[in-house]
C-alpha cells in the first residue's frame, strides 16, 4: 500500500532566521545580476512554451529530441520574422501615409482665399455651434492656430516621425541579432528538460492524480498565452469593426484606410493588461482630432464601450480561467515589473505569477511550517501501556479478627492466722 509522502517540515529556528537571510541575500544578488536574471527567466519561459511541442513532435515523428528542437525553433523564429516583418512594413507604410495626409491637411491650399482643409473643418465646427445658439467663438483663434502650425512646418516633424520608425525598425532587427543569446540559452534548457523533469520526480514524487512540476508550470504558461492571445483578438477586432462601421456612417471618415493599422495596435498594446485599452485608443483619438474634431467624440465612446465590455465580458470569462491570480497580486506583480525592468517587466509579469503559482502549489502539497502555538515545545503525549494478556488474580485481605477475652483471676485463700 502506497501512502502519501511526508512533507517537509521548516523548524522554527530557520523561519525566524534563515529565510530572512536568504530572501535578503537573494535581493542583493538579484540586484547586481538583474538583466542576467531577467534573460534566464525569458529563455525559461520560452523552453516551457515550447517544450510541448518538441515533446509531441519527437514523440510522433518519432525523431531525437535535438532535431525536434532544431525544427521547431526554424519554425518558431520564421513565424517571428514574418508577422514583425509584415507588422513593421504596414506601420510604416501607413505612418507614411498619414503623415502625408496630415501635412496637406495644414499645408496643402484647397479653397479659395488661401485656406486649407483644417480652416474648413474650424469654419464647420464655428457653424455648429452657431446653429445651436452657442456664442463660442472658436474661428478667429482656431484659423490663427492653423496660421502657426503652418509657418512651422509641419511636414518636418511628420517626416521625423516616419524616419523614427523606420529607425525603429531597423533597430528591430539588430535586436533581433541581439537575441541569439537568448535563444541559445533557451535550447540548452530544452535539451536538459526530460533529466531536470527527472530529477525533480524523483525527489518530489507527483500525488496521486496530480500532474508533475513541470507539467503544471507548462500547463499555467500555455494556458495564459492561449487566453492573452485570444483576448488581444477579441479586442482588436472589435476596435477594428467600431471603427469600420464609423466609417461606414460618415461618423470618422477616411479611417477605412487605417483601421488594420488602428485594430493591430489596439490587439498589440492589450498585451499590457489594465492600461492596454486606453493607449491602443489614442491613435485613433488623435486621428479624428486632426480629421474632424467632432468625431472624436464617437472614437472616445466606441472605446470606452470596448473597454466596459472587456471589463465585464471578455476578461472574467476568458483571463479568470487561464491566470487564476487575484487582482491585488497582478497589480502588484506588474508595478513591480515596471519598476524592476519596465515595459518587458510589465510583458513578463503575468506570465512569470502564472508559473509562481503552479511552483506555490506544488510544493504547498509537500512544505508546511513548524506551528509557533504555545511558544515552547511541541507537548507529548503520554504513551499508555496496554493491560498485560492474563494476570494472576491478586489476594483479598482477611479481616482482622478480635481480640481474646481476658482470663479470669482467681480469688484469694484465707490463711490460719486470720
Amino acid at each position: 500500500m502506497t501512502g502519501a509522502s511526508p512533507k517537509l517540515q521548516i523548524p522554527r529556528w530557520i523561519q525566524l532566521v534563515g529565510l530572512p537571510l536568504l530572501l535578503l541575500f537573494v535581493w542583493t544578488v538579484a540586484g547586481h545580476v538583474r538583466h542576467v536574471i531577467f534573460l534566464f527567466l525569458i529563455a525559461s519561459l520560452i523552453a516551457l512554451l515550447l517544450n510541448p511541442i518538441v515533446r509531441r513532435l519527437a514523440r510522433h515523428a518519432h525523431v531525437p529530441r535535438g532535431i525536434a528542437i532544431a525544427l521547431v525553433y526554424v519554425a518558431f523564429l520564421i513565424a517571428v520574422v514574418a508577422a514583425l516583418g509584415g507588422i513593421g512594413t504596414v506601420i510604416v507604410d501607413q505612418t507614411r501615409t498619414a503623415g502625408t495626409r496630415v501635412d496637406d491637411y495644414f499645408t496643402k491650399v484647397d479653397r479659395p482665399g488661401g485656406q486649407v482643409a483644417a480652416d474648413r473643418d474650424v469654419d464647420r465646427l464655428q457653424q455648429w455651434l452657431d446653429d445651436r445658439g452657442l456664442t463660442i467663438d472658436v474661428g478667429t483663434p482656431g484659423h490663427r492656430l492653423v496660421e502657426d502650425i503652418r509657418r512651422k512646418d509641419v511636414g518636418k516633424y511628420t517626416t521625423r516621425a516616419v524616419n523614427f520608425l523606420e529607425g525603429a525598425a531597423v533597430s528591430l532587427g539588430r535586436t533581433l541579432f541581439d537575441l541569439v543569446l537568448l535563444i541559445v540559452v533557451s535550447i540548452y534548457m530544452l535539451l536538459g528538460t526530460p533529466r531536470l523533469a527527472r530529477s525533480i520526480d524523483r525527489r518530489f514524487p507527483p500525488l496521486p492524480g496530480t500532474r508533475p512540476l513541470l507539467s503544471r508550470m507548462e500547463h499555467a504558461l500555455a494556458g495564459y498565452v492561449k487566453g492573452q492571445l485570444l483576448l488581444s483578438l477579441i479586442i482588436g477586432a472589435s476596435a477594428g469593426l467600431g471603427l469600420w462601421i464609423l466609417d461606414a456612417a460618415g461618423l470618422l471618415p477616411g479611417v477605412g484606410t487605417y483601421i488594420l493599422l488602428f485594430a493591430a495596435w489596439v490587439a498589440f498594446t492589450e498585451l499590457i493588461p489594465y492600461v492596454g485599452p486606453w493607449i491602443g485608443g489614442i491613435p485613433p483619438f488623435i486621428y479624428a482630432i486632426v480629421v474632424d474634431p467632432l468625431s472624436a467624440i464617437w472614437v472616445t465612446l466606441l472605446f470606452l464601450f470596448i473597454h466596459q465590455v472587456e471589463g465585464h465580458i471578455v476578461i472574467p470569462n476568458v483571463m479568470s480561467r487561464a491566470v487564476r491570480l487575484h487582482p491585488l497580486l497582478v497589480i502588484f506583480g506588474l508595478v513591480a515589473g515596471l519598476e524592476i525592468y519596465g515595459l518587458p517587466g510589465v510583458l513578463v509579469a503575468l506570465p512569470l505569477l502564472a508559473s509562481a503559482r503552479a511552483v506555490w502549489e506544488f510544493f504547498g502539497e509537500r512544505v508546511e511550517l513548524q506551528p509557533w502555538r504555545g511558544g515552547g515545545p511541541n507537548p507529548v503525549e503520554a504513551e499508555v501501556e496496554p493491560p498485560a494478556a492474563a494476570t494472576a488474580p491478586v489476594p483479598l485481605p482477611l479481616p482482622a479478627l478480635p481480640p481474646p477475652p481476658p482470663e479470669p483471676v482467681p480469688p484469694a485463700v484465707p490463711t490460719s492466722g486470720d
